[in-house]
């Protein structure tokens, strides 16, 4: 137990640190959406996982993950309809900032527009899963065992993942941060359970890459 107590420290500490360096970066640069999701989170949130994965645990880094890709087509269904509830939030958001339902607000509607939305909505729930839900997440399941304190912790750091991104970004103000934020909380919840219960990172990837689809098309 003192090892796995350990080892989960270790984890919570290279947490801390991508923390302040995602922090850093989220203050001092402006730079394009897509460098953030497709250059800066792999680079801050996924390579120093997988030297640690490598170089700390010595295993392989999908497997040390739960990241398997080839799994039974009911995980790819789960993943699509819970989305699907998270569609409804989005339209919801959608309303509380425009007091009416606008497709895409303030973007021309293209399909290069809608390729790289969707581009978009799958890097960053790639990045984000593999730090909160495949790293994170499964290091405090292993070692407490206990689902709702290992998922409700997650959740809490997942939510602290993302207040550099909200209280930087310009386009969030009012009720849609207060909204963002919960809805934060419930998609890491449930993505939370839904990786422990089906023990596959690609489902709660789905899921949120569903939920960012639909912010991104609705809210945004």
């Amino acid at each position: 137990m003192r090892n796995e107590s350990i080892a989960t420290q270790k984890a919570l500490n290279l947490w801390a640190v991508i923390l302040i360096i995602w922090s850093f970066y989220r203050l001092k640069f402006q730079l394009p959406e897509w460098f953030d999701e497709f250059i800066a989170k792999p680079l801050v949130f996924v390579l120093p996982i997988y030297f640690y994965i490598k170089k700390v645990e010595k295993g392989n880094f999908f497997k040390n993950l739960d990241f398997y890709i080839f799994r039974p087509f009911s995980n790819y269904l789960i993943g699509v309809l819970i989305g699907l509830v998270f569609f409804a939030t989005a339209i919801f958001g959608n309303f509380i900032k425009f007091n009416k339902f606008i497709f895409l607000p303030g973007k021309v509607i293209t399909a290069q527009s809608i390729i790289v939305i969707f581009a978009i909505a799958f890097a960053t729930s790639i990045s984000e899963e593999i730090l909160s839900r495949g790293f994170i997440l499964k290091r405090l399941y292993h070692e407490s065992r206990n689902l709702l304190t290992s998922s409700f912790f997650a959740s809490f750091l997942f939510f602290f993942l993302h207040v550099p991104i909200i209280f930087t970004n310009n386009k969030l103000t009012g009720n849609l941060i207060i909204f963002i934020m919960v809805t934060d909380l419930l998609l890491s919840l449930v993505n939370s359970f839904l990786f422990i219960s089906k023990k596959n990172l690609v489902v709660p990837i789905l899921v949120h890459a569903f939920y960012n689809l639909t912010i991104y098309l609705f809210a945004f």
